[in-house]
Formats: structure tokens, C-alpha cells, sequence
């Protein structure tokens, strides 16, 4: 059986509605990709990129799902520890990870798996989710209140295993908190040393204009990936004209783009995706023409679709940096190679052609659960 087939049947979560106009986007950044004589794109230049001020490797890993994987299953540690491991010893440097994962578990699961290497990468991490500290009980809502903040922050210190947070991001914009309290803590954590830079998911566009101006963003983290294209409209020229980077999650479209689902595909109990409307039973068939379309060029370059979907995402703009999550070392090792995929100028116009004319049907995620995006921190009263 195919390595990712066995997945179908199953389940993958996290994560479409139509996609955006894919010129307006990718077509204005041609010049940064076109940068051979032999008329090649390079979809990566390979080894590292810049969020911001912090360089980190092209491509990093999402840890999500190593306490708990799609399928609700739990996979090995001794396994997850020898994927982060292999990761680096294959270029990667940048982990991704938050206190919601497991909740608190993964934080350990990465602290222990890159205890002999820890200097020589970037820890991510986020905070904003309202979780009891001491058992890990998700509460209702959102939690950024600044003394909470603090709390947290001691706490993955001990679970990741390190005196700093290289990256850390408020997982979502809390609408109780002034954006201005928020950073003002972050701040004062980087005053004191335990975090270096930080960064906003999922945020409404002027509370990262409100942040920015209190202390330089380093990154944006929203969903983005060929299913998903919402970003292009408003947050990706918001990161350019400030110099803020980008990591989508999701760039895999939580398996969709992997050929890891097919139209008879049906979800396991708890795994998101069987309550995403876009892999519903009436949508999913309609939503395959852009599996197909990945899968044509997959054949044509000879390379694995996943390889395709992530080269598409780094040829954007090189302060673009997809963390694709796994489970599964193969997975890890094919994920890193999407750098060495180059395009010709023609290919590329065409795939684009083809991507522009899909439409995806349903939406992202369900609506509870969008409502915590794109949302505005509440005014600082004065």
C-alpha cells in the first residue's frame, strides 16, 4: 500500500472556500523567483530564510501532532524523537510547537527530542488559548491577560527544556486584551531573555499594524497552502510593506494535497477535517480537480505531490516558510526535499493557468472555530 494511502480511509485536521486570484499574487512576485539564466524558476533557494531579523531553514517542522495524530491515534515518542532529530540532522532548524498541543505534551515531546542540538535551532511556540497550567484542561475562550502570559511562558520554558523562546506567537488575537498589553509583556520577556522575538496567528489585519508599531513583528502564522489561499488578499501585502515574515500552516492542506484523501474518503470520529464543510461528501468530488491538477505535475517532474504543493508556497516570496506537520520520518524527508523543485518559466505560467480556473467548495474550518481568526484586539483605553 501506498505510504499516504493508508490514510484515506481514515482521517488527517485543521484547516478552504474558493481560492483567490492567483495572478494578482504569485504574478507580482515573479521577480523574486526568476533567477536563472537556463530559464528555471527555482521554487527555494535552498538552506536558509529570514522571518523578519531571524533566519531559520526554508522549510521547518510543525510538531502538532505528536502527542495525537489526525486518526486520534498517539504515535510513538521514541518515533517522534527520532523524526525531529533526522529533521535536523537534514538542514531543518525551525520547530513549531504550542502549549494547545496535546495541550502542554508536545512542548515535552520536542524539549526532550532536541535537548543535544537545542542551540543550533528555533523554538516556536504559542501561547493565548485559555489552559490550566498545572493539567493541561482546556477552558473556555481565550487567555492573554499579561500575568497569564507570564505564567505560561515559565511553563514551556520547563516543558521545552530552555531558558529562551526563540518565537512566540499569541495563537489567537484575544478580544478582551489590547494588543498594545499583550506586546508590552512580550516586551518585558524580551528584556529579561526568555523570549526573543514574537509573532501573531491568525490576526486581523490593524492589530498587527497596532502591534507592529508597539515592537517589530517577526512573523505571521495563518493557514496557507493551494487550498487555501486567503492570505494573498490582505495579510501577505500587510507582511511585505512592514518586513514581517510568513508561515502558513496547514501548507499541506491537512493531507488533501498529499493524495492522502480521495472522494470516497470519510473521517474517523474527532478527526476536524469530518466537520470541514470543503471535505464533506457533497464537496470533496468537486474539490479533487485541484488533487488532480497537482497530481498531473507530480508525474510530470517526478516528484512527490506534497514536493509540488510546498515548492508552490516557497516560490511566493522568500520570507515565506511552511512548517508541514508529520508523523512519519518518510513524510519528514520528502517534505524537505519540496526545496530542490524548480519550474521553468512556461510551467509555471501553466500550473498557475490551471490553479486559477479550481474553485474549492466549503469552507475551511467550522464556524465555531473560525471565529477566533481575523479578529481585532479591542482599543487600549487611555
Amino acid at each position: 500500500m501506498d505510504r499516504r494511502s493508508i490514510l484515506k480511509t481514515a482521517g488527517l485536521a485543521f484547516a478552504g472556500s474558493a481560492l483567490l486570484p492567483f495572478a494578482s499574487f504569485a504574478n507580482s512576485g515573479r521577480e523574486d523567483i526568476i533567477l536563472e539564466e537556463d530559464n528555471q524558476i527555482p521554487l527555494t533557494a535552498p538552506g536558509k530564510r529570514k522571518l523578519g531579523k531571524l533566519e531559520v531553514s526554508s522549510i521547518g517542522i510543525g510538531v502538532q501532532n505528536m502527542s495525537r495524530n489526525y486518526q486520534t491515534t498517539i504515535p510513538s515518542r521514541p518515533e517522534m524523537h527520532r523524526i525531529i532529530r533526522s529533521a535536523y540532522d537534514n538542514g531543518v532548524t525551525f520547530f513549531d510547537a504550542a502549549e494547545a498541543y496535546g495541550p502542554l505534551e508536545v512542548e515535552r515531546i520536542l524539549g526532550e527530542g532536541v535537548q543535544s542540538f537545542r542551540d543550533k535551532i528555533t523554538i516556536a511556540t504559542k501561547f493565548g488559548w485559555n489552559i490550566d497550567q498545572e493539567t493541561g484542561k482546556r477552558l473556555p475562550g481565550l487567555n492573554s491577560q499579561p500575568e497569564h502570559i507570564k505564567i505560561v511562558v515559565e511553563g514551556m520554558l520547563k516543558r521545552l527544556r530552555t531558558d529562551r523562546i526563540d518565537l512566540l506567537y499569541q495563537h489567537r488575537v484575544d478580544p478582551q486584551v489590547p494588543i498594545e498589553d499583550v506586546v508590552g509583556v512580550i516586551q518585558d520577556l524580551i528584556k529579561e531573555g526568555k523570549v526573543l522575538h514574537y509573532g501573531l496567528c491568525e490576526p486581523g489585519h490593524q492589530t498587527v499594524r497596532r502591534a507592529h508599531a508597539v515592537h517589530p513583528v517577526t512573523a505571521i502564522q495563518n493557514e496557507y497552502s493551494l487550498l487555501w489561499r486567503g492570505p494573498e488578499k490582505v495579510i501577505l501585502p500587510l507582511c511585505e510593506e512592514l518586513g514581517i515574515g510568513f508561515v502558513p500552516w496547514s501548507p499541506l492542506g491537512v493531507g488533501f494535497l498529499t493524495g492522502a484523501i480521495d472522494s470516497n474518503t470519510r473521517f474517523a470520529p474527532g478527526d476536524i477535517r469530518g466537520i470541514e464543510s470543503r471535505f464533506s461528501p457533497e464537496n470533496l468530488p468537486a474539490n479533487m480537480a485541484l488533487v488532480e491538477l497537482v497530481q498531473k505535475w507530480s508525474a510530470t517532474k517526478k516528484t512527490a505531490p506534497a514536493q509540488i504543493s510546498l515548492a508552490w508556497l516557497l516560490a511566493q516570496k522568500p520570507w515565506i516558510v511552511p512548517i508541514p506537520g508529520t508523523t512519519q520520518m518518510a513524510h519528514m524527508l520528502e517534505n524537505k526535499g519540496a526545496s530542490q523543485i524548480k519550474f521553468t518559466a512556461n510551467e509555471w505560467q501553466e500550473f498557475n493557468k490551471d490553479l486559477n480556473a479550481i474553485k474549492i467548495a466549503g469552507e475551511r474550518l467550522p464556524a465555531g472555530v473560525l471565529a477566533f481568526s481575523d479578529v481585532e484586539a479591542p482599543e487600549k483605553k487611555k
